[in-house]
């Protein structure tokens, strides 16, 4: 077992992959990250399905199968994209089971389209979890407005969810608030509070990306010094609110019947400026109760010449608040730059979501 991504889950981090392909379960390639790199979970979105299904060659069957059967495109994806996580949760199932729930975790989203329509997302995320049939799926939500209440109702009803596309403290205050509600209800319907798990997918690369262009476009000296803070300024603050929120009187109410603290989950972890170090948003994030969902490329980077030395978030917090002020003092608006992050994250998954499907209509019309 590698010794960083080792002193990475010892620290209290889990180590999950941000990618998912057939090629990569029927290879081998996942078990393998599995025993030699702790990988405990996977996450996937439209774009990681968009790239999977592109390549095409180990989806050719089911693609023929699904022409003959006459299955239209929506159908087709349905089905190829839950059949890969149905098969990723049965390899993670033994983590699953050892860690009760905690690890062995498989992501899914709703369709993108839907993140701003809060019935159509409750509803996917039910059919979702249906089909895949598998206790360790986790439903990704897009933490908009609009996805609060399905996120709420979605754990009410005793299924593990996964906000994903979270940049504001403030929203993130609010994605907590209806994780908590969720159990609250949940409670209320007799569901067993222990059996449901949550992470809040917080991402911190593309902040970085957004502020650091600014501050090149102001170009003084104070502003380039702040170049590559953002991000694990944001992220360090988040974990604050985290340590605050799931020490309430509130909470204390829910963790006596059993239920899990929903865990920051770092998301957006590649690093995108060669001027950084590619394990930054890894070294840089390390604390108890939280995940880091690493594309392939910062997996190997860390396990290559990553440095973990323990807790590198909670003594940040007064450097990580100054950092946040002097950017604003500069004239960057924080709000502003977390609404156009949420606004551009939720087009080019649905950039991703139409490539996908005209891929598989490509593929199906091959077929027929």
């Amino acid at each position: 077992m590698n010794g960083s991504t080792r002193k990475l889950s010892d620290a209290g981090v889990s180590i999950w992959l941000d990618d998912l392909s057939r090629d990569r379960l029927t290879s081998g390639s996942l078990a393998e990250l599995i025993s030699a790199k702790n990988v405990v979970g996977v996450t996937t979105n439209p774009t990681i399905f968009a790239g999977a299904l592109s390549k095409g060659a180990a989806y050719a069957e089911q693609m023929r199968q699904l022409a003959a059967s006459g299955a239209d495109v929506e159908e087709a994806v349905f089905a190829a994209t839950t059949d890969d996580v149905r098969a990723a949760c049965v390899v993670f199932e033994p983590i699953y089971s050892a860690s009760k729930g905690y690890d062995g975790r498989v992501s899914i989203e709703v369709d993108p389209r839907l993140a701003r329509d809060a019935e159509g997302t409750q509803k996917m995320a039910r059919e979702l979890y249906e089909r895949v049939d598998r206790e360790n799926v986790m439903i990704k939500i897009p933490a908009t407005v609009e996805g609060l209440e399905p996120i709420a109702k979605t754990l009410a009803a005793g299924i593990s969810v996964n906000v994903t596309l979270i940049f504001s403290l403030t929203r993130y205050r609010e994605v907590i608030n209806a994780y908590m509600l969720g159990l609250e209800e949940a409670l209320k319907n007799g569901k067993d509070l222990s059996k449901i798990h949550s992470v809040a997918s917080f991402f911190v690369s593309r902040v970085d990306s957004e502020v650091d262009t600014r501050l090149n476009e102001i170009g003084t000296e104070e502003a380039l010094a702040l170049k590559g803070k953002a991000g694990l300024a944001n992220a360090r603050l988040a974990y604050e609110v985290f340590e605050e929120m799931f020490s309430s009187e509130r909470w204390a109410r829910l963790a006596s019947h059993g239920a899990n603290v929903q865990r920051p989950l770092w998301a957006s972890t590649g690093v995108k400026d060669p001027a950084l170090p590619d394990t930054l948003y890894v070294s840089g994030l390390v604390a108890k109760h939280t995940v880091n969902t690493m594309p392939e490329a910062t997996l190997n980077a860390v396990a290559d010449h990553g440095e973990i030395t323990g807790d590198t978030v909670t003594g940040e917090y007064t450097s990580s608040n100054k950092i946040l002020d002097d950017i604003e003092r500069l004239g960057i608006s924080y709000v502003e730059v977390v609404d156009k992050l949420e606004t551009e994250g939720l087009a080019k998954f649905d950039v991703s979501w139409e490539e996908l499907l005209e891929t598989v209509r490509k593929a199906l019309s091959e077929s027929r």
